[in-house]
């Protein structure tokens, strides 16, 4: 019997558009991986960004619940935490760990880099602006907020890729429009609601080092994560709701269960019977690509 773990996992979808089998698929691994480890199961919606949609984000949870996705609290809302992520920069501010940017996308992607640095990695352009400088660039466009981060890389351990080093830059934690950052919300939100374990598609393995020092920064613990490969079209890129009856209301939810059990190589008759069966040694290592019906 599995010792019963103290934290808690978690699956937070971004409303921007229904669940397609892909994302259900992750959302399914997150919660085996949680119970299974005796861990509670917490639904988090990231509604900051402005293409979120409430209406999107109701069908979201109605959608995990009916393939048998359960949770123990009612679903947080980044929307409705901005109070903790000011507190949060308001910390790191005090302690000269964040600086004034006024770079656009195009100024990043356009700027040379470090041989080592993957693209749209921040350069460093507005570190070292005098008070000055900063008091010119501020009248022409708002600026954005970033860490100011004394590592270049970070190393953290994942369940299924092992020991991971990664990339850190100096992160943005607040954008220019006022908008708390994707890299600063989800930290302060997994340790204020006790998660302790993050499972999650393996396109975000990149970003866990500059997540996982910044949660060093702020006091915090590191998490036990777990990357999960993606499910791919038959072109062998990211499953999207183009490539053709992909969502549940599309599917059914028994064909989009058998789906997503038989891409685990687990077929099973509802989350129970998967629950038992589930094996975290046994998970399919590549991407699984998903057949139209």
């Amino acid at each position: 019997m599995t010792r019963p773990a103290s934290g808690a996992g978690r699956f937070a979808p971004s409303p921007s558009a229904d669940l397609h089998v892909g994302n259900l698929r992750t959302a399914v691994l997150a919660w085996l991986f949680a119970r299974s480890t005796g861990r509670r199961f917490l639904i988090r919606v990231e509604d900051l960004d402005d293409r979120s949609h409430d209406e999107v984000a109701h069908r979201q949870l109605a959608d995990l619940a009916a393939i048998g996705v359960t949770w123990d609290a009612e679903p947080q809302w980044q929307s409705r935490q901005r109070q903790h992520y000011e507190a949060a920069v308001e910390n790191l501010t005090e302690r000269g760990l964040v600086y004034e940017c006024y770079c656009s996308r195009k100024d990043i992607l356009s700027a040379p880099r470090a041989p080592h640095a993957p693209e749209g990695a921040y350069p460093g352009t507005c570190r070292q602006l005098s008070d000055a400088e900063r008091a010119v660039r501020r009248e022409s466009r708002p600026p954005a907020l970033r860490l100011r981060a004394d590592v270049a890389e970070y190393t953290v351990t994942d369940l299924l890729h092992g020991s991971y080093t990664g990339v850190v830059d100096d992160v943005v934690l607040r954008r220019g429009d006022g908008v708390f950052a994707y890299n600063l919300a989800v930290v302060v939100d997994d340790a204020l609601s006790g998660i302790d374990q993050v499972v999650r598609g393996d396109d975000l393995l990149s970003s866990s080092p500059r997540q996982a020092y910044l949660a060093g920064l702020l006091g915090y613990s590191q998490p036990v994560y777990a990357h999960v490969p993606l499910v791919l079209n038959t072109e062998g890129k990211r499953l999207a709701k183009r490539d053709g009856a992909v969502t549940l209301a599309e599917l059914g939810v028994p064909r989009t269960f058998a789906l997503i059990t038989e891409s685990l190589g687990w077929p099973s008759a509802d989350m129970a019977e998967l629950l038992a069966r589930f094996d975290p040694n046994r998970l399919p290592r590549e991407p699984w690509t998903y057949q139209p019906v």
